[in-house]
């Protein structure tokens, strides 16, 4: 099969995956260095669309991140006002003490939320600061360069038929050229894994980075290697 042309874009960091960790990492480097040109790439229709959206929500991140969250109109409403724990049976429940529970298990001060609604507000806040997200266009390809690095990724791509190879409505999308790429989370089991065949991949601040050759001075905390049979 003949090589695919695709134009290209150049990106300094593309985030894969519109998540809260996608978005936490667009809107934190863009505190960093407001000139760093940021892309979020989301497979769902619209940022939200793919979110296992109930949660109770512990607001310490976001106090973190964005300080000013209220006035900003988060979409935290509803605070927690009681724990209660219960241990079920087939002759119905028992009601468990809560001073026997660990901290973890105390959600006072925190928030019950959509966190569908968290991430879309959480992308507005991303695109006031001058990040692009592209919606509806999932990664389905890493791009190396010469020597083997991640050079980007390809977004867009639509229209393969069942077997991988293109169809009478195939779109070959376009390439996103990066200093930097960061999968956030949610790829984790599809492109992250084609990355890691023969490469290292690290974890640093909740992100998986494809760390490219012209960044190695990036100081990361750990190391995650891959073997595959």
């Amino acid at each position: 099969m003949a090589e695919i042309e695709r134009e290209a874009m150049e990106y300094d960091v593309v985030i894969v995956g519109a998540g809260p960790a996608g978005l936490s990492a667009a809107i934190r480097l863009k505190q960093l260095d407001a000139d760093c040109n940021i892309v979020v790439l989301e497979k769902g229709s619209e940022v939200g669309a793919h979110i296992l959206s109930g949660a109770v929500l512990d607001p310490c991140g976001l106090d973190a991140l964005i300080p000013d969250w209220k006035e900003k109109g988060a979409p935290l409403n509803v605070p927690v006002v009681e724990d209660n724990f219960y241990a079920l049976g087939e002759a119905g429940e028992v009601r468990i003490p809560n001073f026997p529970m660990p901290p973890l298990m105390s959600n006072h001060g925190n928030y019950i939320v959509s966190m569908g609604n968290v991430c879309r507000w959480m992308a507005e806040q991303a695109e006031e600061m001058g990040v692009e997200i592209f919606p509806g266009m999932a990664c389905s390809e890493i791009v190396y360069g010469d020597n083997g690095e991640v050079k980007g990724v390809v977004a867009g791509e639509m229209g393969l038929g069942a077997d991988g190879k293109p169809g009478p409505s195939y779109e070959p999308g376009m390439e996103l050229h990066v200093g930097q790429d960061t999968t956030a989370l949610g790829p984790v089991f599809s492109g992250l894994f084609r990355i890691s065949r023969g490469r290292s991949l690290r974890w640093d601040l909740g992100v998986f980075a494809g760390l490219s050759e012209r960044s190695p001075d990036h100081i990361l905390k750990a190391n995650i290697e891959f073997e595959f049979y």
